[in-house]
């Protein structure tokens, strides 16, 4: 069904359930993973880079050290993940990289906006359903520690 997943990932609680939930979809079809990580770039991390020189290049070690902490969580539940950090605007890049390696799924996060947060920045979601040619999930499902581990101890069904 799904060969080849994209899992955006950007470290926030809601990004650590969709790293699961895309984990649990990877095992089940046996799926390579592709781990994407955007570091924004907005005029607000712009402005931020002229008050405080190094705001970017410190934002930047910040994603390198999330993707880091993904891709060995995948490996401790013995999948071998394909991993990128990139510098841009999150939706658009998530869907150019999407495009780039043939993704036939794209997991993503849902965070709950502001009427304010949504009109300033959009919606990743939003953009995504719009501009990718494969299936989109937005992930929602919490799942605990345990049940997790429980079910990534188990063998993918043929």
């Amino acid at each position: 069904m799904y060969a080849r997943i994209l899992l955006a990932y950007d470290g926030s609680p809601e990004g650590r359930a969709a790293l699961r939930e895309g984990a649990l979809l990877a095992k089940h079809c046996g799926a390579q993973v592709y781990l994407l990580s955007v570091v924004a770039e907005n005029p607000g991390v712009r402005m931020a880079e002229g008050v405080h020189a190094g705001a970017v290049a410190q934002q930047y070690q910040t994603y390198r050290d999330v993707l880091d902490g993904g891709v060995a969580r995948l490996r401790d539940l013995g999948m071998e993940a394909v991993a990128e950090l990139i510098v841009g605007e999150p939706a658009q890049t998530i869907g150019a990289y999407a495009t780039r390696i043939k993704a036939d799924l794209v997991v993503v996060a849902h965070r709950k906006q502001t009427l304010f947060e949504r009109w300033w920045s959009g919606s990743v979601g939003a953009f995504l359903s719009d501009h990718v040619t494969c299936s989109l999930l937005l992930a929602r499902n919490t799942i605990s520690d345990q049940a997790f581990e429980a079910v990534m101890g188990q063998k993918p069904h043929a």
